[in-house]
């Protein structure tokens, strides 16, 4: 029988349970304490929280992002850190206007969809045994079968389709999950096991200002989702400028919807799809220089950026440019297991 502890959260004084074998993440996310996150596998540091009381055990995070002087200072990654007694952590409680996050859930899925949607892209649509609530921008963790380990892929549907998700993901040659797995063997009618919701990359409807929205490869599923959701909310008002970034236009995806949105919405979704390897009939170049083109400044403007590290550096970059504030950008990237010995933090989520 696996040992229970009690783990009391400050500031807010509150006090739950956690297993010897769970995450001290886990147990505050299952209920319903929203703790900052981002990658939940050790390497992001977006976790890091103060050990007050008590005696854990640090798991598998990244040297990098909890260094030695860090443990012996009372420093911990809550995605790793698991009890070992009764403990007192204390950490940043996220509360933010006009957001309400869902206490993280277990499901077992079925796949009923998978198809090809661009180069080295497939679209894995999973029905659920329950509806799970969420926001428009949020992850899943998926078990890979037969492994000793969890990948995480953004929804692409709007939260108004809680009974299926919809992933978009892209083959890693080498991969444990999307080479070794998804392009490999996965089928139609395989069960899958998986958890959720995750992440804070989320639509932020108080943010009433225009939206910039900037994606490149599948960093459009979350994107995506908060597009759908937008769009078909007739609360939200919000005018939504997209620049989707690939290298040529077999890699892009989801074109014709998106296109068909925005002949149905010419007023409040502006598309613009970019190549930067290929010629083609619609806007060339780096995503960051089609943005850059179109836009002087961007005061009063929100954006949510989404993709390859470098391309999310620079399109934070030029957006602080162009006189956005951090506050007003929200981002996600991605990253490999390879990253937590490395020390290449380059994102929050794992996409091996």
């Amino acid at each position: 029988m696996v040992t229970t502890h009690t783990v009391t959260v400050e500031p807010i004084g509150r006090q739950i349970a956690c297993r010897e074998d769970q995450n001290l993440l886990d147990a505050c996310l299952r209920n319903g304490i929203w703790m900052p996150h981002s990658c939940t596998h050790g390497t992001c540091a977006t976790c890091k929280a103060d050990l007050l009381d008590g005696d854990v055990d640090h798991g598998d995070a990244s040297a990098f992002a909890l260094m030695d002087f860090e443990r012996t200072e009372g420093k911990l990654l809550l995605c790793q850190a698991c009890p070992r007694s009764d403990v007192t952590i204390e950490g940043d409680i996220e509360a933010e206007e006009g957001l309400e996050f869902s206490p993280v859930r277990d499901f077992v899925g079925t796949v009923t969809e998978i198809s090809d949607i661009a180069r080295e892209t497939r679209l894995v649509r999973i029905g659920l045994d329950s509806p799970m609530e969420f926001s428009a921008g949020q992850y899943v963790s998926i078990t890979v079968p037969g492994q000793d380990c969890t990948r995480t892929y953004s929804m692409a549907n709007p939260p108004s389709q809680p009974e299926a998700i919809e992933l978009n993901i892209r083959r890693t040659p080498g991969g444990l999950a999307s080479d070794g797995w998804v392009f490999k063997n996965l089928a139609v009618g395989d069960q899958v096991e998986l958890s959720g919701p995750y992440g804070r990359f989320v639509f932020r409807p108080a943010r009433e200002e225009k939206v910039i929205m900037i994606a490149g490869g599948t960093g459009l599923a979350p994107i995506l989702s908060m597009i759908r959701h937008i769009l078909s909310d007739p609360s939200t008002t919000h005018e939504l400028h997209l620049f989707q970034g690939a290298r040529q236009e077999v890699d892009l995806y989801a074109v014709e919807e998106l296109r068909s949105l925005a002949a149905q919405h010419p007023d409040r979704l502006h598309y613009y799809p970019c190549l930067s390897d290929e010629e083609w009939d619609g806007p060339r170049g780096l995503v960051t220089e089609v943005l850059d083109e179109q836009f002087d400044r961007l005061r009063e403007h929100v954006a949510y950026v989404c993709g390859p590290p470098p391309m999310v550096q620079a399109a934070t970059k030029l957006l602080m440019r162009k006189r956005l504030f951090p506050r007003d950008i929200f981002h996600e990237d991605f990253f490999d297991e390879s990253d937590k010995n490395s020390g290449g933090l380059k994102s929050p989520l794992l996409k091996h």
